[in-house]
């Protein structure tokens, strides 16, 4: 039954100014009207400043985010959204759900439902996948990206969860490298938040472009004091201090080894790097016949790639394992996202490399006649392989 439009506007004002606000949007236009935006997000949001009413806007081309503070900032916020002529608002709080829906003749549409499934409630096998990010997250619509690239990011966030001890407290050091347009960045940051940990995220791309841009974005979101962005190399650009966890997600050819060689010169506790393409140890194994009897391992060129792949893995693998950590090789995604989709995770344990597998290594290599780029890297810090 249509409703006065300006008692259910209050009541929806109500419900965006209450403590258990979880999610709204206003879209949609009234007849013969335009807002001034095509959508609006709320949520609430919480910065080293403490707790934010976060509103993301967009006017169809550019989307705007602000951070705007409990009481009369946040009120005078969502009263200039209600002004707008939106012609739907969809409110969900942790008790309740209301939809608006503004009619021909101006009048309101209101359906109300209560809350009826915790988080922690199962959910049916026909459900939408769930992310360890909302796809409706306000952070996507500043940093964009397609959805194959939210979902390649949503499966590392889930690996750095399984890697990260539930029991984690205290400050988080963490650095990006090769971290480009910042999706993987900012999207790491949002999730640890979450946590509850005390972060701070360090960005480092070689353009001085993307840290410009990478830096404003981090403005926008209102997360300038704790994600910050370094131009300059893998292999050199200045992080102080050190990281507790390294990331890397598609690090093409060597710059995967760049990242996991200052990962183990900062001591790192943790690293996961997804590499991307493996041309040095294809060069190599190009470059001279295969050991016997594998010589049809190497004779087909595209085999001679996709072995290229696993044998520089491996040895990646048991290279951090003669430097104290312990390493995993896995697939962190399903292919038809990305053909790149394995996973190094390593875990510091300080632990002496034995004797085995030294030379468990130094065969591989022997028999193989490769020197990975990893090695060479380390080679003022190695143990004797």
């Amino acid at each position: 039954m249509p409703e006065p439009l300006d008692a259910a506007l209050t009541e929806v004002r109500t419900l965006l100014l209450d403590p258990t606000l979880t999610r709204a949007v206003a879209a949609g236009r009234r007849r013969g009207q335009r807002p001034s935006v095509v959508r609006a997000e709320l949520r609430p949001v919480v910065l080293k400043a403490g707790p934010r009413l976060q509103i993301s806007t967009s006017d169809g081309s550019r989307p705007y985010t602000r951070n705007v503070a409990p009481g009369t900032e946040a009120g005078s916020a969502v009263d200039a959204l209600l002004a707008e002529p939106f012609g739907n608002w969809h409110v969900e709080t942790a008790d309740a759900t209301l939809q608006l829906r503004v009619t021909k003749s101006g009048e309101a549409q209101v359906h109300r439902a209560a809350a009826t499934r915790t988080a922690a409630e199962p959910v049916g096998h026909d459900r939408a996948k769930e992310y360890l990010l909302d796809p409706g997250d306000p952070i996507f619509a500043e940093i964009g990206g397609s959805a194959a690239k939210r979902r390649q990011v949503d499966a590392f966030l889930r690996a750095l969860a399984a890697t990260l001890p539930e029991e984690l407290t205290g400050p988080l050091r963490v650095v990006d490298l090769g971290c480009g347009n910042a999706y993987l960045t900012f999207a790491a940051y949002r999730y640890l938040a979450r946590r509850g940990l005390d972060v701070e995220l360090v960005g480092v791309d070689v353009r001085e472009d993307q840290r410009r841009r990478n830096t404003e974005l981090a403005d926008r979101l209102g997360w300038a004091g704790r994600v910050s962005f370094v131009a300059g190399t893998i292999a050199d650009a200045v992080v102080e201090p050190a990281p507790d966890l390294v990331l890397a997600l598609h690090a093409c050819d060597t710059a995967t080894d760049e990242a996991l060689a200052r990962a183990v010169r900062w001591n790192a506790r943790w690293v996961l790097a997804a590499p991307c393409c493996h041309h040095d140890l294809a060069a190599q194994l190009r470059s001279r016949p295969a050991p016997a009897p594998y010589e049809l391992l190497t004779r087909q060129g595209i085999l001679r790639e996709r072995f290229a792949d696993v044998l520089t893995d491996a040895l990646r693998a048991g290279l951090l394992r003669l430097h104290g950590y312990r390493a995993e090789v896995v697939e962190f995604v399903d292919s038809r996202h990305t053909p790149r989709n394995l996973l190094i995770r390593a875990r510091r344990t300080g632990a002496a490399p034995t004797e085995g597998q030294r030379a468990e290594y130094r065969e591989l290599v022997d028999q193989w006649q490769v020197t990975p780029r990893l090695a060479a890297l380390l080679a003022g810090d190695a143990p004797n392989t």
